[in-house]
């Protein structure tokens, strides 16, 4: 376990870093939790069903459905997995629904039995929101995916 919280903390560190520069100038507004279907991995990518909670910092929480879409190499099986982001946005003062829309960023993770992943993702409203990692995907099947992640997310009102 403690090799997995490791590898994990390796893997959103260096993945983390691609939305680094534009997270300087936002403040964390809350977290986003979502649930993630499982998959198979055809070589060059998979898309991947998501519900997903938004907990505001100042706030009620906010549903979302989506899915993640990864393009480059993907082999393998997944059964489920659990992604947690903070969210950094350039204010606090964000209407219901400011998550809305596509998102994109450099994705990683391997799987053998239970494994780890790492996303971090830019775009929403006018590409002004972060999606930084704080938690990185527990999975279980036997995967190995590396490319581009994009994110798509529509609340459920």
């Amino acid at each position: 376990m403690r090799k997995l919280m490791l590898a994990g903390s390796v893997a959103a560190a260096s993945l983390a870093g691609t939305a680094g520069v534009q997270a300087d100038e936002r403040v964390e507004i809350g977290t986003l939790t979502c649930e993630v279907a499982g998959g198979t991995g055809f070589i060059f990518g998979s898309s991947k069903s998501l519900d997903c909670v938004f907990e505001r910092a100042d706030g009620p929480d906010e549903r979302y459905r989506g899915s993640i879409n990864k393009f480059g190499i993907d082999i393998g099986t997944t059964t489920r997995s659990v992604m947690i982001w903070g969210v950094l946005a350039p204010t606090t003062d964000l209407p219901n629904g400011a998550l809305n829309g596509t998102y994109g960023g450099v994705s990683g993770e391997a799987t053998v039995g239970v494994g780890v992943g790492a996303n971090a993702l830019i775009g929403g409203s006018s590409r002004s929101i972060v999606l930084q990692p704080i938690s990185v995907s527990g999975q279980e099947g036997l995967n190995i995916a590396v490319g581009v992640a994009e994110l798509r997310l529509t609340d459920t009102y």
